[in-house]
């Protein structure tokens, strides 16, 4: 398996790649994610954060046609957080082939992703995924993918953190990325709950 492919090798691109991430509205049905290319063509779209009977722990990563491409699911019990990914939509007895968890169970810190598939690949999240400025970068410390705020060209201005870029390195799997970028959010959601700082988000469980 080509290093960094790990969900479809569609979205590996020879040239780095920048999609614009678009958190959308928390209050109605079909909110969540749309990523699209600099052409403003949809690459990937999450709507399952709805008042749907699904799982609120499991969230699915589709396609612009709505093929479903990656399931991440909350692993319980878990004291590192640890989430899962499946490919496609995830069914009983399905393996996963990812997991990202916490580097240390004490306070804020990075994340460990480990990839079932390739033995030995492993990737580093470090950063602040709550102020879109993160880094993925694997064994070899190289940066494979970044999660940053989006510039206005136009203004020069700081868009808001519903809209940031996801940057992509030559060769690294991009539905992948999206995929920890759902984890990220998902954990973000959760640590305001577990600080005491209750808001209105999709990732707040019951």
């Amino acid at each position: 398996m080509k290093a960094g492919l790990v969900v479809d090798g569609d979205y590996i691109y020879e040239e780095e790649k920048h999609l614009t991430v678009l958190k959308t509205s928390l209050f109605f049905a079909n909110d969540g994610f749309t990523a699209y290319d600099c052409k403003g063509q949809l690459v990937f779209r999450v709507d399952s954060y709805g008042p749907a009977p699904r799982d609120k722990a499991e969230v699915v990563l589709m396609d612009a046609h709505g093929r479903c491409l990656l399931t991440v699911r909350k692993k319980r019990p878990s004291l590192h957080h640890r989430w899962e990914g499946f490919l496609g939509e995830r069914s009983e007895g399905q393996k996963p082939v990812f997991s990202v968890k916490r580097s240390s169970i004490i306070g804020r810190c990075g994340m460990t992703v480990e990839v079932f598939s390739t033995p030995g690949e492993e990737y580093q999240i470090e950063g602040n995924f709550g102020q879109r400025c993160c880094t993925i970068f694997n064994v070899a410390k190289e940066s494979v993918a970044e999660i940053k705020r989006k510039v206005d060209a136009s203004t020069n201005v700081v868009l808001g953190k519903d809209v940031f870029l996801l940057s992509l390195k030559p060769g690294f799997d991009g539905a992948f990325a999206m995929g920890l970028v759902l984890v990220l959010d998902q954990i973000n959601g959760d640590d305001h709950v577990e600080n005491g700082e209750p808001e209105m988000s999709p990732t707040a469980e019951d």
